[in-house]
C-alpha cells in the first residue's frame, strides 16, 4: 500500500508560479508510474502531466505544456509538478497518483493509489 501526500498549493496571481510536491510513503517510487491529475468541481478528473518509470520521459496534456514541468526525485520518494506562468484556467484540485502496472498513463483508471490533492487557485 503506497500512501501518497501532496503539499505546496495555494493561491496565486495570473502569471505566477507554484510548484506542489507528492511524498510517497514507498521507498521503491521508481517502480511506479507517477502523475498529476486535476479536478474542478462537477468535472472528472482530468489528466495533467506523468513522467515514466524506466526513463524518465515526460508526457503533458496539451494545455500545460511548455509552462508545466514534471520530476522525480526517488532518492526522496517524491514526485513534483512545477507550475509557470499560471492561468485562471489552472484553477484545481491537484492530485498526484501512482501506478504498479502502467507507466507513462494518462487514464485515471490507471492508478492504483491517490493522494489528498491540494488546492490551486489562480487569480485573474
Amino acid at each position: 500500500q503506497v500512501q501518497l501526500v501532496e503539499s505546496g498549493g495555494g493561491l496565486v496571481q495570473a502569471g505566477g508560479s507554484l510548484r506542489v510536491s507528492c511524498v510517497a510513503s514507498e521507498r521503491t517510487l521508481n517502480n511506479y508510474g507517477v502523475g498529476w491529475f486535476c479536478q474542478t468541481p462537477g468535472k472528472e478528473r482530468e489528466f495533467v502531466a506523468t513522467i515514466s518509470r524506466t526513463y524518465g520521459r515526460t508526457y503533458y496534456t496539451d494545455a500545460v505544456k511548455g509552462r508545466f514541468t514534471i520530476s522525480r526525485d526517488n532518492t526522496k520518494n517524491t514526485i513534483y509538478l512545477q507550475m509557470n506562468s499560471l492561468k485562471p484556467e489552472d484553477t484545481a484540485v491537484y492530485y498526484c497518483a501512482a501506478t504498479e502496472v502502467y507507466s507513462g498513463s494518462r487514464r485515471p483508471n490507471d492508478y492504483t493509489y491517490w493522494g489528498q490533492g491540494t488546492q490551486v487557485t489562480v487569480s485573474s
